[in-house]
């Protein structure tokens, strides 16, 4: 019961992201809010396919989700394909199991990801290889009046390859490629319309810069980096004639990694990233001017859709800079072979008013590298992995030829 609850939740939050904003009135100032006149309204940016932004790495997990810029390994395919070209071994590969909604009692919904990538001898080039499998677990659908209609078991994946090359000896582009299959209750029907199988194709886009800097007689490396993720198509679930489609989540993230050297075993990585998602913000009112029943931010084409979401929040400017996503984070290294790490990530409470601190540790032994992460909620909303551990295997099999 509580997985149906759960994808049917999915289900209707990617066919219609405007019904949350039927609550909202207008204020003097121009402002929307809530009800009660004073609480600003809610207007989170609702995108299909939200499995596609979910971070799977451990280590990651572990510095409030923050990688755009952190040093590379295998799960870089996922952030910032161009990291790739500058990994220390010439082949790595990693895999992670995240449990999903585990403090609700579900066992069967999980998100596992695969990837690796390998550089060329000329150490110049970069290819990667991705993998992203999200279970929703095992359905028992049933009709309005309760009875069933059979069982299912929806499911997402992602398959995406990607390839970078340094362009300097500090600077590196990158460029990947990937297909989206989402089956939430194919075959099924709602609101009399059948329920099909989603897909999409997308491209991500990524550029690194790192140089090492000499902070009085300290030895320090400075990397950042940018990624616009997700370029690509929309996706419907329907076969309707006019079919409404749905932006798929392309995101600009932004990011910065400091790592101190202070002696041959210790060192302290300082990481910080900025998301942002680069799709239409929903409106509050005048949204159909053509009256063809889908609101005109919904009919901008993907490309569109990327440039005018830097203005096009009904808040104005203020709006905008909520829709910011913060994450911030800390690794210690002791003789790069024992890491501890905590980060924390914040988004407004207007746009999904996630916040909350992470923990993690690291070990890594020749070849081999285990990450753990642990998520603390800061606020009364749950979250998906509130009380999960997620772990990750890297294999540096580079390692083996030295």
């Amino acid at each position: 019961m509580k997985n149906a609850i759960f994808a049917m939740l999915v289900l209707a939050f990617t066919m219609s992201a405007t019904e949350a904003n039927a609550q909202c009135l207008k204020g003097l100032d121009g402002k929307w809010y809530l009800l009660d006149g004073i609480t600003p309204c809610p207007n989170t940016i609702i995108t299909a396919v939200p499995f596609l932004r979910i971070v799977a790495d451990a280590r990651s997990g572990a510095l409030g989700d923050a990688g755009v810029a952190i040093s590379p390994d295998p799960n870089a395919i996922h952030f910032n394909d161009s990291k790739l070209v500058f990994a220390d071994k010439d082949f790595g590969v990693s895999a992670t199991y995240t449990p999903w909604l585990r403090a609700l009692g579900l066992n069967d919904v999980y998100l596992a990801y695969l990837a690796g990538y390998y550089k060329t001898p000329d150490d110049l080039q970069a290819f990667g290889l991705g993998l992203r499998y999200f279970s929703l677990g095992e359905i028992n659908f049933t009709d309005i009046n309760g009875e069933p209609l059979g069982n299912g078991r929806p499911n997402e994946f992602e398959v995406k390859g990607s390839y970078s090359r340094k362009l300097s000896e500090k600077f590196s582009a990158g460029i990947g490629v990937k297909f989206i299959y989402s089956n939430l209750a194919s075959g099924q029907t709602v609101g009399g319309q059948e329920i099909t199988v989603g897909t999409a194709g997308a491209a991500d886009v990524s550029f690194t810069y790192q140089t090492p800097l000499k902070l009085q007689n300290l030895d320090t490396d400075l990397r950042l980096g940018v990624a616009v993720t997700n370029i690509g198509s929309k996706i419907t679930y329907t076969n309707a004639a006019n079919e409404e489609r749905d932006f798929i989540p392309t995101n600009l993230g932004i990011g910065a990694s400091w790592e101190l050297q202070f002696d041959e075993h210790n060192s302290l990585n300082l990481i910080t990233d900025v998301n942002k998602l680069l799709v239409p913000t929903p409106c509050f009112e005048d949204c159909d001017s053509d009256q063809d029943g889908i609101p005109d931010w919904k009919e901008e084409s993907p490309i569109g859709g990327m440039f005018s979401s830097f203005a096009d929040a009904p808040g104005g400017f203020s709006e905008e800079l909520q829709e910011l996503m913060l994450s911030v984070g800390a690794e210690y290294w002791y003789d790069k072979l024992f890491a501890v790490r905590a980060g924390y990530y914040t988004e407004s409470r207007n746009k999904g008013a996630r916040r909350f601190f992470t923990v993690g540790l690291g070990l890594k032994y020749n070849i081999f590298g285990l990450n753990f992460s642990y998520l603390v909620p800061t606020t009364n909303q749950r979250n998906p992995l509130d009380n999960t551990l997620r772990f990750s295997l890297i294999f540096d099999f580079g390692a083996l030829e030295e």
